[in-house]
């Protein structure tokens, strides 16, 4: 009777484990199954355009809204167990914003991780040597992913800045700037003012003793006038020694920059005699002495260097040649018999400006 009895509860023994055994190895299958699946799902290719594209992601956006996106446009499918996927890797928490260019070969999980990683484009746009401020708000503004701050408001923040009551010109540095969706046009002229001041502190610095120039924002008021004077490089030191040594002698600059920056919209292309009398306007310099009250544009690091480094040929003059650079001189004499070679017998092909190389 006790044999018996211990027969039947090894046989019940055997069967439970053999239950269990066969339990967990479905469990194992079921386990193993679903992770195939999950890693087919994470590993699918997206169905981009050959061409690629460009996916936006807002600022506080989640992986659930962008994956259902990504599924309504049939870039992937299953977005909701890619989601999974992500959660389990804790990539869920690192998405970023800004915009994402999808280049084809490219999986569901390697479009994750490219969010995470905040991958985003990078744009750029290039504020030229020469351009005013108010030039320079108008190329950001036609950038139609930056952010436009309104123009009330952008003056005043300017203002601030810049730490000036009457005028911001010429205070930030033109050069390619780039930036991302989101970045506001406040954003690219802080970062130029930041590097203007870190640039033109550096100089000043460094200038020579006995400069004439009383400040840093004289230099950069010059600079902005050799910026406008003259778009041949090796010029620069030339028209900055011959406007240093104009201003040491207490002699008028007499640069029709000025005069044109001063006549604002009233200016028409043509200076008249009457524009180089006129005493009302402050940047007038054929009537005014010294520099004008504001640098007249964004001057360039060559011309901010030229500035600091003039070159001592003792020149006071200089006239336009007509093919965009100057003859010098440095006797009125010598000054009077150029204006007659050079502008009352002009060449049929006068310009202000050098000829563009055939790269540009």
């Amino acid at each position: 009777m006790g044999h018996g009895t211990a027969t039947r509860h090894g046989r019940s023994a055997d069967m439970t484990k053999r239950v269990t055994l066969a339990a967990l190895l479905l469990c194992a299958v079921a386990v193993a199954a679903s992770a195939l699946r999950l890693a087919a799902v994470w590993n699918q290719a997206l169905a981009i355009p050959a061409e690629g594209t460009i996916i936006t992601v807002a600022k506080g956006e989640s992986l659930s809204k962008v994956l259902a996106r990504a599924e309504h446009n049939e870039w992937l499918s299953q977005g909701n167990w890619v989601g999974v996927v992500a959660r389990w890797q804790g990539l869920d928490e690192h998405i970023q914003a800004g915009e994402f260019a999808l280049n084809a070969p490219l999986t569901a999980g390697e479009f994750i991780e490219k969010l995470a990683a905040g991958e985003v484009v990078r744009r750029s746009v290039t504020l030229p040597e020469g351009i005013t401020l108010a030039e320079a708000i108008e190329i950001l503004h036609r950038e139609s992913t930056l952010a436009k701050t309104p123009p009330v408001d952008l003056s005043a923040a300017l203002l601030v800045m810049t730490g000036r009551q009457d005028s911001a010109e010429g205070l930030f540095l033109p050069e390619t700037w780039s930036y991302t969706r989101g970045d506001s046009d406040l954003d690219i002229l802080r970062r130029s003012h930041h590097a203007l001041t870190e640039l033109l502190s550096s100089l000043w610095e460094r200038r020579p003793d006995g400069s004439v120039l009383a400040s840093p924002y004289a230099a950069l008021t010059l600079a902005s006038i050799v910026e406008k004077e003259t778009g041949v490089a090796e010029e620069r030191r030339q028209i900055a020694g011959v406007f240093l040594r104009r201003l040491e002698k207490g002699m008028r600059l007499q640069t029709d920059p000025t005069v044109i920056y001063g006549l604002g919209d009233d200016y028409d292309g043509d200076i008249k005699r009457r524009h180089l009398r006129d005493t009302t306007n402050p940047y007038n310099t054929y009537a005014i002495h010294g520099l004008p009250p504001t640098p007249i544009a964004l001057p360039g690091e060559a011309a901010l260097r030229a500035v600091f480094a003039p070159d001592d040929a003792g020149a006071l003059y200089f006239v336009a040649k007509g093919d965009g650079s100057h003859a010098f001189s440095a006797t009125l004499e010598e000054h009077e018999e150029n204006v007659r070679r050079y502008q009352l017998t002009r060449r049929a092909d006068y310009r202000s400006s050098p000829k563009a190389s055939a790269d540009q």
